[in-house]
Order: C-alpha cells, then structure tokens, then sequence
C-alpha cells in the first residue's frame, strides 16, 4: 500500500465564490507536508476533498491508488478502498461521545470494515498503546485531557490502517510540552511509508517536524518546498505576511 497523495488542478467553488482554484500538490511517502495559510485560504477543504467529505469541481485526487473525480461524492459503499487508504484527524477530534475511548477507535473497522470485534479490539488496544494512552481505554471523550483526545483520535484514523493521514489542524489546543510530543509521534508514524498531510497555522511546529511546506493563499498554492526554506527565506508576499503579520500602513 502506497503512502503517495497526488492532486492535480484540484477546484472548489460554492456557487460564484471559488474556494480552490486549481491546487496541485504532492506528498511522498514517509513524509510530513504542512499545509499553512491563513483562516479562510482553503486549507480543510483540501483535506476535506481528499477524504471524500465533500465534492470538489474540477481536478483529480489520487489518494494511495484511490482515485477521486470531480462532480458527487460517491456512496459510501463504494469508498471503502478509500477509507482503508487514507485516515483524518478531525481539529476538534470529533470523537462520540457516548463511546469509550476504546470503542472510538473499534466502531469503524467493525461498521465499515466488517472486521470482527476480536480483530478490531485487538487492533484498537494495539494503537491505543502505542500513543500511550491504554489505560484511557474505558474513558469517555469528556474524561480525557486535549492530548489524549487527539491520540484516541490518531488511533481511531489509524485503525483501518492507512497510509495516508490528513490532519487539520492539530496543535491548535496543545501546549508546548504536548505539540513537542505529538510531533515526534507523527514523525514514527511516517515509518515504512505512510505520508501525512497537515493543515496548520503552527510555524513552530513546521519549523521541528514538517519535511515540506506548501502556502496557501485565497485558493492558490502560492510557494512550496522544503519546510525550513519556505520558513526561513518565503519568497512570495503572501508566505511572508503569513510569518510576519500583515504589515501596518501608516494613517492617511
């Protein structure tokens, strides 16, 4: 299974307004891409486009050998493959909160999936321990600290074992110490293959973690490349304003 994300031409438009105007991107497998730019630029709707959430107008995706066209978005029964391929992590993880921890991670392998609930069990406890929060299994999403939430959701995204993973925003509610840790549990889950795709505002946290990074402005990719180039030397006026703060006119 390939960990490869490509999109080309990719076009988004909701009635007279264009969201995407022809966004080509690319993540490798095995590598971290942060996709920055500011609120409202089209960054969750790349990803939700990827993940078969929403339809998009114009372009392709082809997501791990997983192909998506423009126009409806298919049945859900026939996007299986794509869910087996790519995985997402919502920014308010968006777990239920009537489930345990536990049975979070467990309930789309065995809905979706048609795994047996041994099979998913073991798979969920298996990843549970692996972000470090098994002995959170029987919590329920209101008992569980910011970071515990965002693992149980990693795990729940990892479950049908992807090797695409889609992220939005996912230090946003995270303290120092804890977007430290999350980093470098993202960098292990780039072994034997798997590419993620990030969307984030946190400079910092593309600056330690991130292999590249792509801008996004008003529905355009404006600049991309390896992550400390683009952060330390932005060529175009929208990357810098983005890393800077939008530059103060003086009063007329």
């Amino acid at each position: 299974m390939s960990g490869e994300l490509r999109i080309e031409g990719l076009r988004v438009a909701r009635g007279s307004r264009e969201i995407l105007r022809g966004v080509d991107l690319h993540v490798a497998p095995g590598e971290i891409c942060a996709l920055m730019g500011a609120s409202g630029a089209g960054k969750s709707t790349v990803l939700r486009s990827v993940a078969a959430l929403q339809s998009f107008d114009g372009g392709t995706i082809d997501a791990g050998g997983f192909a998506l066209r423009p126009g409806a978005v298919p049945r859900e029964s026939r996007l299986r493959g794509l869910r087996q391929k790519v995985g997402m992590v919502f920014q308010a993880h968006a777990l239920f909160e009537h489930l345990t921890a536990l049975e979070n991670v467990t309930l789309a392998p065995v809905h979706a999936l048609r795994w047996t609930r041994q099979k998913a069990r073991e798979t969920a406890e298996e990843l549970l321990e692996e972000l470090g929060v098994a002995h959170r299994a029987s919590a329920y999403p209101r008992q569980l600290s910011g970071g515990e939430a965002q693992r149980v959701a990693i795990a729940r995204a990892l479950a049908p074992g992807p090797q695409i993973l889609l992220m939005d925003e996912p230090t946003s509610a995270l303290d120092p110490a804890r977007r430290v840790a999350l980093g470098e549990t993202l960098r292990e889950l780039t072994d034997h293959g798997r590419g993620l795709l990030v969307s984030t505002h946190d400079e910092d946290f593309v600056r330690a973690f991130a292999d590249r990074a792509a801008i996004l402005h008003e529905g355009t990719l404006v600049e991309e490349g390896p992550a400390a180039g683009v952060l330390e030397n932005p060529q175009h006026p929208a990357t810098r304003e983005l890393l800077t703060g939008p530059v103060a006119r003086p009063a007329t």
